[in-house]
């Protein structure tokens, strides 16, 4: 499917209005995910042109994801990642192990960014960075875009690595995320232990639902989970 390529506009924008010379593309992935960590890449691209085909890492191959995630690491000028484990992310919310894993990653660049582009609306990272939000940021901004390929690759290898002693539940196919073969398993197994368990897949299934932690974060201040699933999919 034909895409338009992402451009440097945003990060020239900042660069004009605020004086920025360092910026940070940040992206996450595993959001959405019933295992495993919430991971986030902060990349710094400068203005020179990407490596061919970096856009958006849901619209890339597996295959080339991998390879241009390669070239992405040797082209970038600097890129670190964060990770919010899921035991993190069942005590404080989503919102706050976002913000977690994305200052972790900011904060193991060798050099501190004047400012940071941050995939989607939300804010979640806010003071003391200078924070610019661009929904699609991860199609239009080559700097995001090329975090979201990054994070995307690493993570996945990330959970390949953890599901190689719960073969049962398919981690390096699905990465954590709903899949048939995943919810097989954890109706027959249960949770492993890289399940969120105050996720509300655990809602539908009544042998482990004694296992679901109580979210010690306020319900009025819970924050929306894209792509939170429960068993109806």
């Amino acid at each position: 499917m034909p895409y338009e390529a992402p451009t440097h506009t945003v990060e020239r924008s900042l660069r004009a209005t605020t004086g920025a010379k360092i910026i940070a593309g940040v992206d996450e992935v595993g959001r959405g995910a019933w295992a495993g960590p919430v991971t986030v890449c902060a990349a710094v691209t400068g203005l020179r042109r990407p490596p061919e085909g970096l856009t958006d890492s849901k619209l890339i191959s597996p295959k080339r994801r991998e390879t241009l995630a390669d070239e992405l690491e040797g082209w970038v000028t600097a890129h670190a990642l964060g990770h919010a484990a899921h035991d993190e992310i069942d005590d404080l919310g989503m919102t706050a192990a976002l913000r977690l894993a994305a200052v972790r990653a900011l904060e193991s660049l060798p050099v501190r960014p004047d400012a940071v582009i941050l995939d989607g609306k939300h804010d979640y990272l806010g003071a003391p960075w200078q924070v610019r939000t661009v929904i699609k940021g991860d199609r239009s901004c080559i700097s995001v875009a090329a975090a979201s390929v990054i994070a995307k690759v690493r993570r996945d290898k990330m959970m390949a690595e953890l599901g190689l002693d719960h073969a049962d539940f398919g981690f390096a196919a699905n990465a954590g995320y709903p899949s048939p073969v995943h919810r097989a398993a954890l109706e027959e197994r249960g949770p492993t232990p890289y399940h969120r368990l105050s996720w509300a897949y655990l809602d539908a299934l009544p042998q482990w639902r004694h296992l679901k932690k109580a979210r010690s974060w306020a319900e009025a201040s819970a924050p929306e989970i894209e792509g939170q699933l429960g068993f109806d999919f």
